[in-house]
């Protein structure tokens, strides 16, 4: 996945990114929730217009934005679209495929839907950290991968972000349906119709 699919508008990344493998330092997980984010829109980090700290956000696409959130937890997104429009996508969620002990021993818990439901569990599960700040995806260490066999149609969930204070009604959030390892709390329908 070069920049070409990372240069697009970014709700389409944001919702195609669903299925895809992230994966670094002996770990890996099929994405199951990503939330978009705009210049346009004052939750983006962009919103305010391009600072040192947002830069990689600008573009090009295609490239990884690790940020501290809260002074705690380091916050994995992608930039997308083209650049010199700040505009990315959050990954939130992961199921764990590769290295599961590993991102047990990483996270100090054992119970597997625990290790990678929200942004910063992801992280630290796959010891992704502010080191891995602005890196290409296609040469990484942090990669992303096309959607592997049975990941190919995913059928999604939208609804509005979270963990935000303003554009909290953007429908910019995107989980796949049924997933249980999406972080809380579930957007409505998330499990309907998956038993």
């Amino acid at each position: 996945m070069g920049p070409e699919f990372y240069d697009r508008p970014v709700v389409l990344v944001a919702q195609d990114l669903v299925g895809c493998v992230l994966a670094h330092a002996g770990t890996s997980g099929v994405i199951v929730e990503t939330e978009a984010y705009h210049q346009s829109e004052p939750a983006a980090h962009s919103f305010g217009g391009r600072t040192e700290r947002n830069r990689i956000i600008f573009g090009p696409p295609g490239r990884t934005y690790v940020y501290r959130s809260y002074g705690i937890h380091a916050l994995f997104n992608v930039s997308a679209m083209r650049d010199g429009i700040g505009a990315g996508v959050l990954v939130r969620a992961l199921e764990p495929v590769d290295g599961v002990d590993l991102m047990r021993a990483r996270r100090g818990l054992q119970r597997e839907l625990d290790l990678c439901s929200g942004p910063g569990k992801l992280t630290q599960a796959l010891d992704i950290e502010l080191k891995d700040n602005n890196q290409d995806l296609l040469a990484g260490p942090v990669t992303i991968a096309p959607r592997p066999p049975g990941w190919e149609q995913v059928e999604l969930v939208s609804g509005p972000r979270i963990g935000i204070t303003r554009a909290m009604d953007l429908p910019w959030r995107f989980c796949a349906r049924g997933n249980r390892n999406v972080s809380k709390p579930w957007p409505p329908g998330l499990l309907d119709g998956a038993g």
